[in-house]
């Protein structure tokens, strides 16, 4: 494929003609960096680094971003293992997210059965290793679509960490990383080939700590305050809150700390929580009601209680005119087909969803546009916020399977998530070439987003100023 297109600019050069768009295959190109997409995907999923920590993933996209030519920011937005790689002159600037951590409290191998791995205590359940790998492949050939027909633009490529519940994009957008881009490219695993104009809730979590005395159960327990009874209390309030919420509102906790013995009054017990909404405003709103459930709990436990906000998402912004373009390159592109022994595994695969499951020709097709609110949270919804922000999904897990199952991260590690992987790679490089080239749609989807943040915009990140949570996973 390289020696061809040398060949073809070459022969363009002779005859006096300057080349043409036309003269690069972004999609062959794609096709021809199928096994480095492979081998990154299943080395980070080897890994499976949490938020953070992604010391080897991160620097494994670096290695082979830096052996293409591409420059690269360290330590983007004070977050070691973000960064920021670039390539090419003059504009447009278009950037590619690439995501790369992995999910705590689940573990499963490539197979098609329930398969924990002994002592591996995290798993790419969200696909994030392919995400990493997908942004990874385009971002190379859109370089070479760039270098090899002379078009004026920049290609960036953000290493964003620590997406599941750490916001590492929230930072680097509260940094201004993203202030020169004209646009953005994003992708994300899934388990049906769609361009959905599909936003997010907005969330934020914190982690609050109650402190409490510690005694002897039987022998004195009057002595005692119990820090667990301040979380149970808090815990109860919240659950009869739920009452009183509108119906986007979603609220997820886990106790992460709560005593050791029960003959042990606990003085330490922490409670980790998510409240999400459709709207930031409303996040905000229930925020002070989950404030005022901590302070009550402390107050009637006799203990008392701290928090740190941990993460924050401002919902993503949808922009029809980009999600349109890229929903007609995903009808261009078609979907792909399994072989007769990737079949076979997701079929495996399939009998296990239950009701959930979905025929496994679909893998084949594009869903349909329309436009829909999806109640997951996501970081890239505060980067849409700062830039027209265009995002496609594939077909990586089998039809039918959840997000955070042992399921998602089986498939992550097979063949068959590659393949969805590289679907993605081609939309996406097909999608930066029409931006590159249509000042049109470039127009329109400005204007659209100009009108969808209003006149007074100004940026309001829900996590106030705090430094990046660098251990919020040790």
């Amino acid at each position: 494929m390289k020696f061809i297109s040398s060949l073809t600019i070459c022969l363009a050069m002779v005859a006096g003609a300057p080349l043409s768009a036309q003269s690069f295959d972004p999609v062959a190109a794609v096709d021809a960096e199928e096994e480095r997409t492979g081998r990154v995907a299943k080395q980070i999923w080897d890994w499976a680094e949490l938020g953070y920590l992604e010391l080897k993933s991160s620097g494994l996209l670096k290695a082979e971003l830096e052996s293409e030519g591409f420059s690269i920011r360290q330590n983007a937005a004070d977050i070691p293992t973000a960064f920021v790689a670039e390539w090419g002159e003059g504009g447009p600037v278009i950037a590619l997210l690439a995501e790369f951590d992995a999910l705590p409290g689940i573990n499963q191998s490539a197979s098609s059965s329930r398969d924990p791995i002994d002592g591996k205590h995290a798993a790419h359940a969200c696909g994030h290793n392919l995400f990493g790998a997908g942004s990874l492949t385009a971002a190379i050939v859109i370089k070479q679509w760039l270098e090899q027909t002379g078009t004026p633009g920049r290609v960036r490529l953000y290493g964003t960490p620590a997406e599941e519940g750490g916001s590492g994009k929230v930072y680097m957008v509260r940094a201004g990383l993203f202030d020169d881009v004209d646009f953005t490219i994003d992708w994300h695993p899934g388990d049906r080939n769609s361009a959905a104009a599909r936003t997010s809730l907005a969330n934020r979590s914190a982690k609050f700590r109650f402190r409490g005395v510690s005694a002897h159960a039987a022998g004195a327990p009057e002595r005692g305050r119990s820090a667990l009874d301040g979380v149970e209390a808090m815990n109860m309030m919240v659950n009869m809150m739920r009452e009183h919420t509108s119906m986007d509102t979603r609220i997820h906790y886990v106790i992460t700390e709560g005593g050791s013995a029960p003959n042990v009054i606990p003085d330490f017990a922490e409670v980790f929580y998510y409240i999400r909404h459709s709207d930031t405003d409303e996040v905000l709103e229930l925020w002070d009601r989950l404030e005022d459930t901590a302070k009550g709990a402390a107050m009637g436990t006799g203990t008392k209680v701290e928090w740190e906000i941990i993460h924050g998402n401002n919902p993503k912004l949808v922009n029809e005119t980009l999600q349109k373009a890229m929903d007609a390159k995903l009808h261009q592109l078609g979907g792909f087909t399994y072989t007769e022994e990737e079949s076979a595994w997701a079929e495996e695969i399939s009998a296990t969803l239950g009701d959930a499951a979905r025929p496994l020709d679909e893998v084949e097709e594009i869903a349909p546009y329309e436009v829909t609110l999806g109640y997951g949270s996501t970081d890239v919804g505060d980067v849409s916020w700062a830039t027209p922000t265009v995002s496609v999904s594939t077909a990586t897990w089998v039809p039918g399977t959840s997000a955070h199952s042992w399921q998602s991260a089986a498939a992550s590690g097979h063949s068959t998530g590659a393949k969805g992987t590289q679907l993605a790679a081609k939309a996406m490089s097909l999608m930066a070439v029409e931006l590159y080239t249509n000042p049109a749609l470039r127009e329109s989807a400005r204007a659209e987003f100009d009108k969808s943040r209003g006149p007074d915009y100004v940026y309001q990140s829900l996590l106030g100023d705090r430094d990046p949570p660098l251990d919020y996973r040790k």
